[in-house]
């Protein structure tokens, strides 16, 4: 689904556009229960550790100990599905999904902090900043991309992996925000089971927030998860802006969603001499059968 610049402009313009009520969704094309799926998105701080400039930190990635580190740790939690914001190089992350047995696509950025894409399932197609025209200069500088995963039940995934602008004032994450929202209008209207994972550097309490949710797109965390969720920082922890939402029948089928504060992901801040594996803690998401 592309748009043209006109509608582009139409959806920034607009207040409401694509964000003022669930859209009416049509008749699902395959609407088989999917099985047990494993979500994890990761903003990983370029793989360098946190914080990066601890002896250890620095002399993991001098022996290119990152790769196996960070692999080793997710895959404790098997994941299906990868999302990593500030991503390394190419062959470090193309490293990691060969760790795992994983398959990869990447997001370049506009700026510095490009996005990957990784799965077990095969990875059918995927865009950079799918909005059918050249992106604009000061937009999606992070990372936008777009990628159909084939499940196992022969089902297509959509799946968008997203890494928002930074700082206090929200401008120009709303246009991020709304731009994406025209782009996947073809999909909310398909009724096709979608995710929408990454650092979007907002939190809950955010107009930001409000326009995914005025769209129909069902948070994980807010659904089933508990206490207050917070992913960032890996050491003195205050914000939740990690995300996996949720859109189709595949939003009917959380089971689980939380930060995964434990392990190499989590920094022990009693001890000087230890690193976390980013600056985030990952964010875990569970679909399948309820029981």
């Amino acid at each position: 689904m592309t748009i043209s610049r006109r509608q582009f402009c139409a959806a920034l313009g607009a207040a409401g556009l694509a964000a003022t009520a669930v859209p009416a969704v049509a008749a699902v094309a395959d609407d088989k229960k999917i099985e047990p799926l494993r979500v994890i998105t990761y903003n990983v701080y370029g793989c360098r550790g946190w914080p990066a400039n601890r002896p250890l930190a620095r002399k993991a990635v001098a022996k290119d100990q990152m790769v196996k580190r960070i692999a080793m740790q997710l895959a404790l939690y098997e994941p299906d599905i990868i999302n990593f914001s500030e991503s390394p190089s190419e062959a470090v992350t193309k490293a990691i999904a060969k760790e795992l047995g994983m398959n990869h696509v990447r997001f370049p950025s506009g700026g510095s902090w490009p996005g990957t894409l990784i799965s077990r399932f095969e990875i059918t197609d995927s865009q950079n900043v799918p909005l059918g025209f050249e992106r604009p200069k000061d937009l999606f500088t992070r990372h936008w991309g777009r990628g159909t995963i084939k499940l196992p039940n022969g089902a297509p995934l959509i799946v968008h992996s997203a890494h928002l602008y930074p700082v206090v004032d929200p401008t120009v994450r709303l246009k991020e925000i709304k731009a994406m929202l025209a782009s996947m209008q073809g999909d909310f209207d398909s009724g096709r089971s979608m995710l929408l994972i990454g650092d979007l550097n907002h939190s809950p309490d955010t107009a930001e927030y409000q326009l995914w949710k005025k769209a129909g797109w069902i948070d994980t965390f807010a659904k089933v998860g508990k206490g207050e969720g917070i992913t960032f920082q890996a050491d003195v922890k205050n914000e939740r802006i990690d995300y996996v939402m949720a859109f189709g029948p595949i939003a009917n089928q959380i089971v689980e969603s939380r930060p995964l504060s434990e392990g190499a992901f989590r920094l022990n801040l009693a001890d000087e001499n230890s690193f976390a594996l980013s600056d985030h803690l990952p964010q875990l998401a569970v679909f399948g059968e309820k029981k």
